[in-house]
């Protein structure tokens, strides 16, 4: 009864929360790879953004992160660890059309080429009903999750469009509500998510048909656009304002730390991915092998304890809402 109840939840979130955003924490083999790539990262001074550009200079590969918060700290914790590798950063509203045309620029002034753009950049607006979330609130949730990754995906094509021989690659993530399933209390959020799909998907279209009426584009190098899920990650976006509740069901299950979620996404964003395919932290199978361990075997989180709260190791610094610190 308990393993059907379990297979039962798992179908509703690969539906309705298939991906939230949403100690083992690295994992140690990583051979770099013989040609250092260019990587441009949104939203990388924390959480998974900060782990994907740990992950890439792991692997010898060159990163340009951008950010709101300032990215003194970030920048500097990166270049500790990678004391020979190349990272740069620049402050950067993915909103506004300047900023991401700055950041382009900024990009390929340092990396020269610019061979995977991850578009991570965003917000959740707070875990409420519609009906009392401020309208200032409503743009931004808006103007960061959809209009920044249109301008930014805008920039990254241009870009990527004229560097002879270059196969360029685009990363949307995504997040809960992409599916169509509901997301209450973040229907602001679910609702920008949702259109990131289409938005691959029409992009796939013009790029390997054009558009009718219009001549077909030439480009000097090749364009792919991809859907990216890192799934539950153990970040602000995820545990601010969450309840007892939350925390011990799903997150307790299914979360995992930002550092595991890099570790497995990268080496599948450095694969060679068709255009308009998906890449996926939290698969089926892996939902399936959660629930599994959780209510049949028993095993419990080993983050959240049985009352939902942040299990808080030592020498770890963590904030008001269990967020653990990167750095």
């Amino acid at each position: 009864m308990r393993l059907t109840a379990a297979l039962l939840c798992a179908a509703l979130l690969l539906g309705a929360a298939d991906s939230f955003t949403y100690p083992t924490v690295k994992i140690p083999n990583r051979a770099s790879t013989a040609l250092d790539l260019g990587i441009v990262i949104t939203g990388g001074a924390n959480g998974v953004g900060y782990a994907y550009a740990d992950e890439f200079l792991s692997r010898g590969h060159s990163v340009v992160i951008c950010d709101v918060a300032d990215l003194e700290a970030p920048l500097s914790s990166l270049k500790a660890k990678h004391p020979n590798g190349e990272v740069y950063g620049t402050k950067c509203d993915v909103s506004s059309a300047s900023d991401v045309e700055s950041l382009g620029s900024f990009a390929v002034s340092n990396l020269g080429t610019i061979h995977h753009w991850i578009n991570n950049a965003g917000v959740n607006g707070g875990r409420r009903s519609l009906m009392d979330v401020p309208p200032s609130q409503v743009e931004l949730v808006v103007k960061v999750n959809l209009l920044g990754i249109l301008l930014c995906t805008q920039t990254a094509m241009k870009i990527m469009s004229s560097q002879p021989s270059v196969t360029g690659h685009i990363y949307n993530t995504v997040g809960s509500g992409v599916k169509g399933g509901g997301t209450p209390g973040y229907a602001c959020y679910g609702a920008t998510k949702r259109g990131l799909p289409q938005l691959t998907d029409s992009l796939r279209k013009e790029i390997e048909e054009g558009v009718q009426g219009y001549p077909k584009k030439e480009m000097k190098g090749e364009v792919k656009v991809h859907s990216l899920s890192p799934g539950m990650v153990f970040t602000k976006l995820l545990l601010e304002d969450s309840t007892k509740e939350l925390r011990k069901f799903p997150f307790g299950v299914l979360a995992a730390q930002p550092e595991e979620v890099a570790s497995d996404l990268v080496p599948k964003i450095l694969s060679s991915n068709p255009n308009g395919n998906s890449i996926e932290f939290l698969g089926t199978d892996k939902i399936l092998r959660k629930f599994f361990e959780r209510f049949v075997l028993q095993k419990k989180s080993e983050y959240i304890d049985d009352e939902g709260n942040v299990i808080r190791f030592p020498g770890e610094e963590y904030n008001e809402d269990g967020v653990r610190a990167l750095y």
